[in-house]
C-alpha cells in the first residue's frame, strides 16, 4: 500500500529535511547542550527534539491543525506560547557566566549548577514541542502536500519517519559540537557563545511571533 504514496512521501521527506537542516530554535539549543555539558547531553537533547516533533504530528492526525489553520486566534496564541517559550530559553542563555577553570564543564551550568539527563531531553522536547517553526511547517505544508485521502497509518509512518529523522540529525550536531577538540576551542568563551545564542533565540521568538 506504500507503494501508492510514494510521490507523496518523498515530496514531504524531502521539505521536512530542508526544513530540518535549517538553523533555528532546535540548533542552537543543540549546539549549546553538546558544548556546554558534552555529548551524552547533546544526544539526549536531540532525542527530546525528535519526541517534541510528535506534539506536532499528533495534532495534525487529531484534525487539530485543520482548525487552528482556520481559526486566527488559536494560531496566533500557539505562536505566542511558542515565543514566550524561547524568549526564556534566550534569557536563560543571555545570563551566561564567563568559567571559572580552564576545563570545560561538563556538569557545570550557570542556572542551576547541574543538569539531569532527563532536564537534557525536556530541553529538547519542550523546544520543539512550543517551536513556532514547527507548528507554521505542520500547518502551511502537511495540510497541503499530505491528502485527506491518505489511510492513517500511512500518515503515522509520515510521522515516525519525520520524528526519527529529526532526532538523527540534530544527533549528528550534537557528535559534531561535542568533540573534545571543539569543546575544549569554545570553552574559554562559552559564556559569549551562550549569550549570543541566547540573542538568537530571542531573535527567532520576535520573528516567528509577528510574522
Amino acid at each position: 500500500m506504500l507503494s501508492e504514496y510514494w510521490p507523496e512521501f518523498i515530496s514531504l521527506a524531502l521539505i521536512h529535511f530542508m526544513a530540518v537542516v535549517a538553523p533555528g530554535p532546535d540548533f542552537v539549543m543543540t549546539v549549546r547542550q553538546s558544548l556546554r555539558f558534552g555529548r551524552r547531553h547533546g544526544i539526549v537533547t536531540a532525542f527530546g527534539i525528535g519526541a517534541g516533533l510528535s506534539v506536532h504530528v499528533l495534532y495534525t492526525l487529531l484534525g487539530i491543525s485543520a482548525i487552528m489553520h482556520t481559526s486566527e486566534w488559536l494560531l496566533i496564541a500557539a505562536k505566542l506560547l511558542g515565543a514566550a517559550y524561547l524568549v526564556y530559553l534566550g534569557v536563560q542563555l543571555c545570563r551566561s557566566k564567563p568559567a571559572t577553570s580552564d576545563a570545560p564543564a561538563v556538569d557545570a551550568t550557570p542556572e542551576s549548577g547541574h543538569q539531569t539527563l532527563r532536564r537534557a531531553f525536556g530541553i529538547g522536547f519542550l523546544t520543539n514541542a512550543t517551536n513556532p517553526k514547527a507548528t507554521l511547517f505542520f500547518l502551511a505544508i502537511i495540510t497541503n502536500v499530505v491528502s485527506l485521502d491518505t489511510p492513517l497509518a500511512i500518515q503515522i509512518f509520515y510521522g515516525v519517519w519525520m520524528c526519527a529523522i529529526t532526532a538523527l540529525w540534530f544527533v549528528l550536531v550534537s557528535l559534531l559540537f561535542s568533540a573534545e577538540k571543539a569543546r575544549l576551542w569554545f570553552h574559554r568563551q562559552m559564556h559569549i557563545i551562550e549569550r549570543t545564542l541566547g540573542v538568537v533565540l530571542i531573535a527567532f521568538a520576535a520573528r516567528l511571533a509577528f510574522v
